[in-house]
């Protein structure tokens, strides 16, 4: 479904991603990790096209998305994105947030749009939250509601680009359970993330990137029992507290 050819991209001076050649079949889920500044984020962006690249190309369903002509809007519009910051529209309800683009990019009539958000807001868990404001959720609600938004234009793919990094604890699991969900039944997914118990549950795959490079790519089992790359292994350790990064601090139980 998504197929990377040979991408790379500058930010001024600073290679940003680097002869990136990397495949994601049709319903399977991805999960790109990494240290901060390895180039995750900036590889997920450019399959939406808010990052151009500089070098190769990239296919999405056959479709070469950074040609020349292509209608970028109507492209984005295809595109399920969900950002860290979930980036609601905070003068409208959550059904609201979710019949938007639906009703104006999608055609829909008014009444099948809110009959599809209703049912994509139940989807998450949150259809008694239809009528409330984003000012008016949690965090994690907010996030769930954003997804239920990106759903809503029956996308061929979800893209999250650190779905959880701004939530508190205590939602980030709300959250991942509706990725859980989406993956059970099949969407493809590219998911970039801090949370390696995801990664191992979920992924089918997972890349790990450093300086701009996919530098391994394994089975979850595999990446994080035997990775084979040097900088991989640390990335491993440093996750486990064996490393020479610090260990995180211990969890306080409930």
């Amino acid at each position: 479904m998504i197929e990377f050819k040979n991408v790379n991209k500058w930010f001024g001076a600073y290679q940003a991603l680097v002869d990136v050649n990397e495949h994601v079949a049709r319903g399977e889920v991805v999960v790109v990790c990494g240290p901060s500044g390895s180039g995750k984020s900036t590889l997920i962006r450019t399959l939406n096209r808010l990052e151009p690249i500089q070098q190769g190309e990239i296919h999405l369903e056959g479709q070469n998305i950074h040609r020349a002509g292509l209608d970028v809007n109507l492209f984005r519009s295809g595109i399920g994105f969900v950002f860290q910051q979930f980036n609601l529209f905070p003068h409208l309800t959550a059904l609201q947030n979710c019949t938007l683009a639906p009703v104006h990019l999608g055609r829909l009539k008014p009444a099948e749009a809110r009959e599809q958000a209703l049912a994509l807001l139940e989807r998450v868990g949150l259809r008694h939250k239809a009528d409330a404001y984003p000012g008016q959720l949690s965090g994690g609600q907010q996030q769930r509601v954003a997804i239920a938004r990106a759903l809503a234009m029956k996308p061929p793919v979800m893209l999250f680009d650190e779905p959880t990094s701004a939530l508190d604890p205590e939602m980030v699991g709300e959250v991942l359970q509706v990725m859980r969900d989406l993956a059970r039944d099949g969407m493809t997914m590219l998911v970039v993330t801090h949370e390696m118990g995801f990664a191992r549950e979920v992924a089918d795959r997972v890349l790990f990137m450093d300086a701009g490079q996919v530098l391994e790519r394994a089975t979850p089992e595999a990446f994080f029992s035997q990775p084979q790359h040097p900088r991989a292994r640390q990335f491993v350790a440093d996750i486990r507290g064996f490393g020479t990064a610090p260990a995180a601090a211990p969890a306080v139980a409930a």
